[in-house]
């Protein structure tokens, strides 16, 4: 399965410096890139041949190609291009959105359409995020609030032209936003390309380090969940929490759950993702989902830590996280004889 990370970012947040630095990396030669405009990336000076109208292979082995229609058409051809042999057999596929984009399409594309998701799996989305200008774009703007809630990292750009409470400010908002991402500051020189690219939740390597971060937030949030103060509240909006559940879950019946609460409520559901401790089984099922489509479930081969409860990582716009806990455990009556949990 060919890994697809998503770059994402405000309007001069600086994505097309980021991504030079990943594609000038040694370790990511071989990447494929779908970018809106060449012009935007100014890689001209990296170009070694001209494939066709739309890729162009560069000298560090990378392809780019244009996105002129629709995305899931570009990733096909992609792919077509590399089994024909036209093309090198890259290993990994970066799409750049435009700085207004809202991503949740671009991972839905990935995450559900039948060809693609037989050949790509989802990894890394990096957001980056002005430090002089963030604080108001998250206000005002809500692609970039999107953006910082669904992204797996996210790089604070520009930290050397901001005040260092600016920074801070912008960190701490980010942070109640999406408390369970890393953060990186930027001024000239970016993290190293692995830190933000690499190391997904599903890649067999290093998901269990991945979701073991994923639940220091169920840690730290709970406690304060409990002495009534949610820190991870961002304005009336959008809210960080996690559902956590002590019984085995019923495969069947979560699965129609979430599809229910996706289908019913999938525009304020940003993120959900976290590990189910599923009747007959003794392993974890790892769950992603964004919007109104789900990743197809995965497997680890043991649990990341000594806690065996289902664990999920929900990231809202206007839905309480006593909303969602009234929800699944209503579902889980409804279904208690129909359906019995095993304990």
């Amino acid at each position: 399965m060919i890994p697809v990370n998503v770059l994402t970012g405000f309007l001069g947040s600086g994505k097309t410096t980021l991504l030079r630095h990943i594609l000038a990396d040694p370790g990511f030669a071989g990447c494929a890139v779908l970018i809106n405009e060449f012009g935007e990336v100014g890689l001209d000076h990296h170009l070694l041949q001209a494939v066709d109208e739309d890729v162009v292979l560069m000298q560090s082995g990378c392809i780019c190609c244009t996105i002129r229609g629709d995305l899931g058409r570009a990733i096909r051809g992609l792919y077509d291009r590399r089994e024909a042999g036209t093309i090198p057999a890259f290993g990994r596929l970066i799409v750049e959105t435009t700085g207004l984009a809202d991503p949740i399409p671009v991972l839905a594309t990935v995450m559900s359409e039948p060809v693609i998701r037989h050949h790509f799996r989802l990894g890394n989305v990096i957001a980056t995020v002005d430090a002089v200008n963030g604080l108001a774009q998250l206000d005002r703007q809500p692609e970039a609030a999107k953006q910082a809630a669904v992204a797996d990292r996210i790089l604070v750009t520009k930290t050397d032209l901001a005040a260092p409470e600016a920074v801070a400010a912008l960190e701490a908002r980010l942070k109640a936003i999406n408390p369970a991402v890393p953060l990186w500051r930027s001024a000239n020189a970016p993290p190293p390309a692995e830190a933000l690219v690499g190391g997904d939740a599903f890649d067999p390597a290093t998901k269990p380090a991945e979701i073991r971060r994923w639940f220091d937030l169920a840690r730290r949030t709970g406690a304060e969940h409990h002495h009534g103060h949610d820190v991870n509240r961002h304005g009336p909006d959008i809210a960080a929490f996690v559902l956590e559940v002590e019984d085995r879950v019923d495969w069947t019946v979560f699965g129609l759950w979430l599809t229910l609460l996706l289908h019913s409520r999938g525009d304020d559901v940003l993120r959900v993702k976290g590990l189910l401790r599923v009747a007959g089984t003794d392993t974890p099922v790892v769950v992603q989902g964004a919007q109104h489509i789900v990743h197809a479930p995965s497997h680890l081969d043991a649990w990341p830590d000594a806690d065996r409860r289902s664990r999920l990582v929900f990231i809202t716009r206007g839905i309480a996280r006593a909303e969602i806990e009234r929800s699944f455990a209503a579902f889980q009556a409804a279904f208690a004889e129909t359906a019995p949990v095993a304990a």
